[in-house]
């Protein structure tokens, strides 16, 4: 086992033990963390002896090991559902109607943490439960490599790109990372066909870096306009009807990133409890806002529709993080919280 991973494991150990405990939350005892945590070695020691390949397309694993909860269990202990908020839910109810009518729907994100899909679960579960399952996530080369992010990933559905960021890493594998790119685009536009699909991305190509001089987090990351462009084109050429929409992400104090993108496998994982978000923006209309763009003007359409996303993702992420850090008497209703309709559980229930 390389040493480094071993350091890695053992502060992530201290630092998931520190912000778990210290919450005070009922159930966030010693032993929680002790049990979450030795799954969380058990798995990735099996990473590190017999590493998992994904595919192009990758479905969530249940059996004989349920991928999934591991998951959840682990960020639960960390989310402060007391302060966390989930914008618009009347939006998150049309695009489930849109996907039981057999359509497609893809939310444009934000990313903010490694988080991220616990995050988009858990506070979906009570609500949508559905949503929060069988969303598929477009997943780029860290979450499948490296040995910490694995076994939360393998409880994700999850299309596989190499993102640009790390196209060429490892100069000698561009070739089979450009090959593994065009069979999951294959599979995306297969699933896309089938229709009723729920696709999740980040246009910006990796984690949130940009951090704001008002609060010292990051904020959303501009978009890459071909990555918004390729998500049109696919589900424009699928044959069912499609949707997109902005989708804010605020999960930055759970599990803020390196302040840099970093190549080797490894990175340092510190971790808080807190409060986190998520919120849906309207839906695009994407032939109004290419309406007055000359057909022929390939880059300017890209760049319309893609700041058009980009804007809805920020003015919804905007209101989230004041949504999340707001006294509750202050908190727009559009912000709800539907986990408090049912009598919170400990968290050593989970287990």
């Amino acid at each position: 086992i390389p040493q480094r991973l071993v350091d890695g494991i053992m502060e992530l150990y201290d630092n998931y033990k520190k912000a778990v405990v210290g919450s005070g939350k009922p159930g966030a005892t010693e032993d929680f963390v002790a049990k979450v945590m030795a799954t969380v070695c058990e798995r990735v020691l099996m990473q590190v002896q017999q590493p998992f390949v994904f595919q192009s397309t990758h479905k969530l694993i249940l059996e004989p090991y349920n991928y999934y909860l591991f998951g959840q269990r682990y960020i639960r202990g960390l989310v402060d559902f007391d302060k966390s908020r989930l914008g618009h839910a009347e939006r998150f109810a049309t695009i489930q109607e849109q996907l039981d009518r057999g359509e497609n729907v893809v939310l444009l994100a934000n990313h903010q943490t490694e988080a991220d899909p616990a995050v988009f679960a858990l506070l979906l579960e009570a609500q949508f439960p559905r949503l929060a399952t069988d969303v598929i996530y477009v997943a780029g080369d860290r979450v499948v490599t490296d040995p910490v992010c694995v076994p939360f990933s393998m409880g994700r559905n999850l299309f596989c790109v190499h993102s640009k960021k790390h196209l060429d890493d490892v100069p000698e594998l561009r070739a089979d990372k450009a090959a593994m790119n065009r069979r999951t685009l294959k599979d995306m536009q297969a699933a896309l066909n089938r229709g009723g699909q729920l696709l999740w991305i980040a246009p910006s190509g990796g984690r949130d870096r940009t951090i704001s001089p008002e609060n010292g987090e990051t904020v959303p990351d501009a978009f890459d306009p071909a990555a918004v462009e390729l998500m049109r084109a696919l589900t424009t050429r699928a044959k069912p009807v499609g949707h997109l929409y902005p989708f804010a992400m605020y999960s930055y104090k759970v599990m803020p990133p390196p302040t840099s993108i970093e190549k080797t496998i490894g990175e340092q994982r510190v971790v808080n409890h807190a409060g986190v978000g998520i919120s849906v923006g309207p839906e695009l209309d994407v032939d109004s806002l290419l309406a007055a763009v000359p057909a022929d003007d390939k880059a300017a359409r890209q760049a319309a529709l893609s700041s058009a996303a980009f804007d809805g993702v920020t003015t919804e992420y905007t209101a989230l993080w004041h949504a999340v850090h707001a006294a509750p008497e202050d908190v727009a209703p559009e912000y709800t919280q539907p986990w408090k309709a049912e009598p919170a559980r400990p968290l050593v229930d989970y287990l």
